[in-house]
C-alpha cells in the first residue's frame, strides 16, 4: 500500500482527486500529518467518517518504532529506528544556540564506499523513500517535543544518489502547510556526483550544496574516496562552480583532516588554489576514529594552523564542533544496521 508521506502536497492533491475527493482535502491532511502529526488517519477528525475508510483502503501511514536512543553527555541524541522492513536506520538530533538540527539518512546503506566512514563495507540494501526520509524528522519532532529548525542530508547514503527521493522530501519539509523549513536551513551533502550537482543546480532549490572534497590531489582523494575515480577534482570543482554561477548559492566543502594524510601546509596550499574566487566556506572537521579505519585525527595544533592558513589567504574556514562522538554520531561514524544486530 502506498505510504501517504511519500507525496508533496501537489502530488497528493492529485491521489485525493484520483479516489473521488475534492483536492482541497488534501491541504487538510497534510496539515494532520505535519503539523498535527498524527499517527492514524482516524485522528483526522474534521475528515468524514467515508474519506477516512478511504484513505484507509488506499494509503498507509509510515510511523517508525524507535528500537534505541542514546544521548551524548553533549546532549547529541542517536536514534536508531525500525524501518519496518527488517532494516535499521541511523538519524542524529543536534542541539545548537540557534535550534535543533537533524542528521537524516536518505538510504539504507550506501555504495560510495569512502574509507573514513562507517557506512564503508556495510552492504547497500535500498534507498529510503521521501516519506521514510521525512518520517525522521516527525519521529524525533513527536519523541521530544520540540520543533526542529535545521535539516542536514550527511546521514547514512549517498543523497544524491536517491537524488529524486531526496528531492521529494524537501518539498514536504520546504513546504508552508507542511513542515515549513525554509530551504535556506536544509544542507544536501554529497561525496561528488557530477551529474547530479548539475541536476540539482537545475533545481534551484535554495538549500545548501555540501561538497566532500577531503583532499586536494585526485591520487589522496582516490584513496580516501573511490567515487574520484569516476568523477575527479577537476571536473568536481568546475561543476561546483558552474553550481554557484547558476543558483548564486554559496557552497560548502567538507574536509576531514586526517593526520600525516590531507593536513599540512601544502595541502593548505593547495586548497586554497583550488577555490579561490569561488563563493565558498570550508568546514574542517576533525576526522573521527570509526572500527577498522585507517585514518587517526590530525592535532588540534595542525587543525588549528590549517584554519588560520585558509583564513589568512582569503578562504573562509572554521572547524567544526565535534558533537556525539562519544556514542558513534559524529560525521563519518554513522551505520546501517539490521534488527538482528539488535537482539
Amino acid at each position: 500500500m502506498k505510504n501517504i508521506k511519500d507525496y508533496n502536497l501537489e502530488d497528493l492533491k492529485k491521489e485525493i482527486i484520483n479516489i473521488g475527493e475534492k483536492g482541497y482535502r488534501a491541504e487538510q491532511i497534510f496539515k494532520w500529518l505535519y503539523v498535527e502529526k498524527v499517527k492514524s488517519f482516524d485522528e483526522m477528525t474534521n475528515l468524514s467518517l467515508e474519506l477516512r475508510e478511504k484513505l484507509k483502503s488506499n494509503f498507509s501511514i509510515c510511523n517508525f518504532n524507535i528500537l534505541k536512543k542514546q544521548e551524548s553527555s553533549d546532549g547529541t541524541k542517536k536514534y536508531l529506528f525500525d524501518v519496518l522492513d527488517g532494516n535499521a536506520i541511523e538519524t542524529v538530533l543536534m542541539s545548537y544556540h540557534h535550534g535543533y538540527s537533524i542528521c537524516v539518512s536518505s538510504q539504507i546503506g550506501c555504495k560510495m564506499g569512502c574509507k573514513f566512514c562507517a557506512s564503508t563495507g556495510i552492504k547497500f540494501v535500498r534507498s529510503l523513500t521521501s516519506g521514510e526520509i521525512v518520517e525522521q524528522i516527525l519521529a524525533v519532532e513527536q519523541d521530544e517535543n520540540i520543533r526542529i529548525s535545521n535539516i542536514v542530508f550527511m546521514g547514512i547514503g549517498e543523497p544524491l544518489d536517491n537524488f529524486d527521493n531526496v528531492i521529494n522530501a524537501v518539498k514536504i519539509i520546504n513546504n508552508p502547510k507542511g513542515l515549513n523549513i525554509g530551504a535556506r536551513h536544509i544542507s544536501i551533502s554529497t561525496s561528488g556526483l557530477v551529474p547530479m550537482i548539475y541536476k540539482l543546480a537545475e533545481q534551484n532549490t535554495q538549500c545548501t550544496l555540501s561538497i566532500s572534497l577531503h583532499a586536494t590531489t585526485n591520487e589522496k582523494r582516490s584513496s580516501m574516496m573511490p567515487v574520484n575515480n569516476a568523477y575527479n577534482i577537476e571536473e568536481l570543482i568546475q561543476a561546483c562552480k558552474d553550481y554557484i554561477k547558476v543558483t548564486n548559492r554559496r557552497i560548502s566543502f567538507e574536509y576531514a583532516l586526517a593526520k600525516d594524510n590531507n593536513d599540512n601546509l601544502e595541502d593548505a596550499k593547495r586548497l586554497v588554489k583550488l577555490l579561490k574566487g569561488m563563493l565558498c566556506h570550508v568546514n574542517l572537521i576533525p576526522i573521527n576514529k570509526i572500527e577498522n579505519g585507517e585514518y587517526t585525527k590530525s592535532s588540534n595544533e595542525n587543525i588549528i594552523k590549517f584554519r588560520d592558513y585558509l583564513n589568512d589567504h582569503g578562504i573562509v574556514a572554521t572547524i567544526r564542533r565535534e558533537l556525539g562522538s562519544d556514542i558513534d554520531a559524529a560525521c563519518g561514524q554513522l551505520r546501517r544496521k539490521n534488527l538482528k544486530e539488535e537482539k
